[in-house]
């Protein structure tokens, strides 16, 4: 993969749309964002697209939506938002590699993400962290060194949402990253925090298909288990956290790939 060149295209439209006065302040929504061009293209013509079954997709577009925002911040665009263009691809065999949220009616890793961005709420706040990529460095060079864990939060008057990455240009497996998340400005003495988790084996239907032997003519129960393990699902059940100072620290272990989503709820 190679993020920095759809984020680049994406630079390149904004800085045309900031040049006419007369649009600059429209709200701005970016169709067709997405890695590349070729949806119906799936893994038997080209391989390479096998990323969009697995959690590298949902990593990637996770990364990706969040930085722009931030261009959008650089250039003083009214960014209402992204579009996936995807598509519903009938009678074609499970987890072909098109790009797609779903295969055969079974939810991909990729849907998740947008699940949990369903889920954040109220107005984007300030994230800041020692190992997510510059905005310009992500745009220029992709991610190619170490892996940019970053995250994207939000904040409403009872609950807050902190979308938390690893990901990687690379698909490969490495150890999973220890990660200390700092929320700050909260007004409640406690809060309720949940964890919803993308990774090799939570919210992916397309691990437990491979485990099941890749078949392409599943039995209605294993439909049944394939439908179950595509939905967004907890790491744990939800816990009461005492606030100090209204600050709280959360802790978590998240593979390269992986996406968590921290929602914090309070009366």
């Amino acid at each position: 993969m190679n993020v920095g060149t759809q984020m680049r295209n994406i630079r390149d439209a904004m800085t045309t749309v900031n040049s006419f006065p007369q649009i600059r302040n429209l709200p701005l929504v970016i169709g067709e964002s997405d890695p590349e061009g070729c949806a119906a293209c799936g893994m038997s013509t080209n391989p390479e697209n096998a990323y969009r079954n697995g959690t590298m997709y949902s990593s990637y577009t996770a990364a990706s939506f969040a930085r722009k925002y931030l261009l959008a911040d650089s250039f003083r665009l009214n960014l209402m938002g992204a579009v996936s263009w995807s598509f519903e691809f009938e009678n074609q065999p499970w987890f072909a590699g098109f790009r797609d949220l779903a295969t055969n009616g079974v939810d991909k890793p990729v849907l998740n993400v947008f699940r949990m961005f369903g889920m954040m709420t109220g107005k984007r706040v300030e994230v800041k962290g020692n190992r997510m990529y510059g905005l310009t460095t992500f745009i220029d060079s992709s991610v190619r060194g170490s892996t940019d864990v970053g995250g994207l939060a939000s904040k409403d008057k009872s609950s807050a949402a902190v979308m938390i990455w690893n990901y990687h240009d690379e698909d490969k497996r490495e150890a999973p990253e220890k990660i200390e998340v700092n929320i700050q400005g909260l007004s409640s003495p406690s809060i309720t925090l949940t964890e919803y988790r993308i990774d090799q084996s939570h919210s992916n239907a397309y691990t437990l298909w491979k485990e099941m032997g890749s078949p392409q003519n599943p039995t209605n129960d294993q439909i049944v288990m394939l439908e179950r393990a595509g939905q967004l699902e907890m790491m744990e059940k939800p816990r009461e956290i005492s606030v100090t100072k209204g600050e709280v620290k959360v802790n978590i272990t998240l593979p390269r790939q992986g996406v968590s989503l921290l929602k914090l709820e309070w009366e």
